[in-house]
């Protein structure tokens, strides 16, 4: 079957309370494990001697870059700003954040934030970040453009099962709150073994209420024998909205 090229014109990137899609046009996602050499004496047997390495210890580093904007919570410089020497949750998306989309799940150190450059330029930004802990490569189970309004239930989305020694991982975006009263969400990820949701569903994931634009990241040790994975959210206030993305992946 012949490949498809993807055109990268609709990444999406997001880090704590921030969506960055839109001040973003350049995001590269590194992930390496150390070559550790384990070469002995005869190892490859006759003839030439090759190396032998074993898989050491994996990390992985993001950078994006774009176009500068500050002044309020929603833009680039009033979240990259103090999110500088702290871990986040960061999430991005190759091709669109619809549910259902291909997602990267991990928390990053942002070790590196630039702005600004010469008279008569656009003004810049980049940021560099490393991950702390896993990455994981997942689904969307939220998309951010979907205003709630009410407690609900999301749609399911099939994924893997989790076997003995992976984890579940799992990041809340909180990307807009309006309302009067403190208006709160609580989101919590549930598995059930099917698509039906008729009562048998497990819920794996508890993310703490959150009254505020912000990120979240947490995890669960498998097993988990089920794939199909949803979000559900119970929501309080006067008149709340909430603008939120939720995305999920299984650790190799």
């Amino acid at each position: 079957m012949p490949l498809t090229p993807t055109i990268l014109t609709d990444v999406r990137l997001f880090t704590g309370g921030c969506d960055l899609t839109s001040a973003n046009n350049k995001l590269e996602f590194v992930a390496e494990v150390e070559a550790k050499d384990v070469t002995v004496y005869r190892s490859s047997g006759s003839g030439q001697h090759w190396t032998s390495v074993i898989g050491g210890i994996a990390k992985g580093t993001v950078q994006a870059s774009g176009f500068w904007s500050a002044g309020t919570s929603d833009q680039v410089d009033d979240n990259l700003w103090p999110g500088m020497g702290g871990v986040g949750a960061w999430s991005w998306c190759p091709d669109t954040a619809d549910l259902g989309a291909v997602g990267w799940v991990t928390q990053a150190l942002q070790a590196n934030y630039k702005i600004l450059d010469a008279v008569g330029d656009v003004a810049p930004w980049e940021a560099n970040a490393s991950t702390t802990g896993a990455i994981t490569r997942g689904v969307v189970l939220h998309p951010p453009g979907t205003a709630r309004t009410t407690t609900g239930d999301g749609t399911g989305v099939e994924h893997v099962a989790v076997a003995a020694g992976q984890n579940l991982y799992a990041n809340l975006h909180v990307l807009s709150v309006s309302g009067t009263s403190t208006p709160t969400i609580t989101v919590v990820i549930e598995s059930d073994a099917s698509d039906t949701w008729s009562g048998g569903e497990t819920t794996r994931i508890s993310f703490d209420a959150a009254t505020a634009i912000g990120g979240q990241s947490k995890s669960v040790a498998g097993a988990i024998t089920d794939t199909w994975y949803r979000a559900t959210w119970t929501i309080t206030g006067t008149d709340p909205s909430f603008l939120f993305l939720v995305t999920l992946g299984v650790s190799t």
